[in-house]
């Protein structure tokens, strides 16, 4: 059988194999990435395809009558019609959990660098600013203390719980949007950790961010659709909240003229929370693994409509 990768790049940019997935097929071959106007023509002959951003239609599977599997290479599958697939007797998995402790870990970082603005410090720092102080130290915004601070945690699987483990240990009291959403909302910092489905697509909206606590910092390192870029940046910019941190951005890579680029109080880092060297290598072996499932009647990681 003959496999496809359309956006393999950002998984594997050279730093790993693909080895052990090429023994499955006939054919291997892997595009570093590829524009909605390509898929078709790039699944010509192709029986097993992988992808992680590329949204594969009803239309593009009915005009693929061989594809008979298809691989989400993360957690997330929304740019896959699975109700198509269904129709169509065609295979879907995903890869569930791998990134679990790097996107925590990358969570924590987002709330300690909105407390302690550490790279606004060392470039600081750099531009000689400390060699000039009168001072012994100096800030050019103010830290803010964790320990007793409220985080509201809206996704409460498995990455929401690791975060809330490290923020416990960080002196943070917890409140679960699933468990009190009242309190969630009031919270000093709300994190999301949800899927993006229709019913929550811009949930984070300006009747949301004004119900948030005063002052309060939004950061999301799961699905920028779950965000109204133009409502968020319009509550930072008023003060309605104290900022955000952002992994993840409704378009990817973002224009320029995204409304939320170049505003103060607001870091965003480019979706690569996921990507540890550990975790890109987790993926290929998870494809692997649940390929190879499916190939001796098995339904690993399987997605079911």
């Amino acid at each position: 059988m003959n496999i496809v990768i359309l956006d393999g790049y950002t998984i594997n940019p050279g730093d790993l194999s693909w080895k052990r997935l090429e023994a499955l097929a006939n054919r291997l071959t892997v595009f570093d990435a590829t524009p909605q106007d390509k898929i078709l023509s790039r699944l010509m002959g192709c029986e097993i395809l992988m992808t992680s951003k590329c949204s594969i239609t009803r239309e593009i599977m009915e005009h693929s009558p061989q594809l008979k599997y298809i691989g989400s290479t993360a957690t997330g599958y929304d740019d896959i019609d699975v109700q198509a697939a269904a129709d169509l007797g065609i295979a879907v998995t995903n890869v569930p959990a791998y990134a679990t402790d790097s996107v925590a870990q990358h969570t924590i970082s987002l709330i300690l660098e909105l407390a302690n603005h550490v790279g606004l410090h060392d470039r600081s720092v750099h531009e000689g600013n400390w060699s000039e102080s009168k001072h012994f130290c100096y800030w050019q915004k103010p830290l803010v203390l964790l320990t007793g601070k409220s985080l509201g945690i809206i996704g409460y699987g498995a990455i929401g719980k690791k975060v809330a483990e490290i923020a416990k240990a960080l002196g943070m009291t917890i409140n679960v949007y699933s468990q009190d959403p009242i309190a969630a909302m009031k919270s000093d910092f709300v994190s999301l950790h949800c899927p993006l489905s229709k019913e929550n697509a811009g949930m984070v909206n300006t009747e949301f961010l004004v119900n948030m606590k005063p002052g309060a910092f939004l950061i999301n390192t799961a699905r920028g659709g779950l965000v109204d870029e133009r409502a968020l940046a319009d509550a930072i910019k008023a003060g309605f909240i104290g900022g955000a941190a952002l992994d993840v951005l409704a378009q990817e890579p973002p224009s320029k003229h995204d409304p939320l680029i170049g505003i103060d109080n607001c870091i965003i880092t480019p979706h690569l929370a996921w990507s540890p060297v550990e975790m890109r290598q987790a993926v290929i072996d998870s494809i692997t693994d649940n390929l190879e499932s499916w190939l001796k009647g098995g339904t690993l990681n399987r997605v079911e409509w």
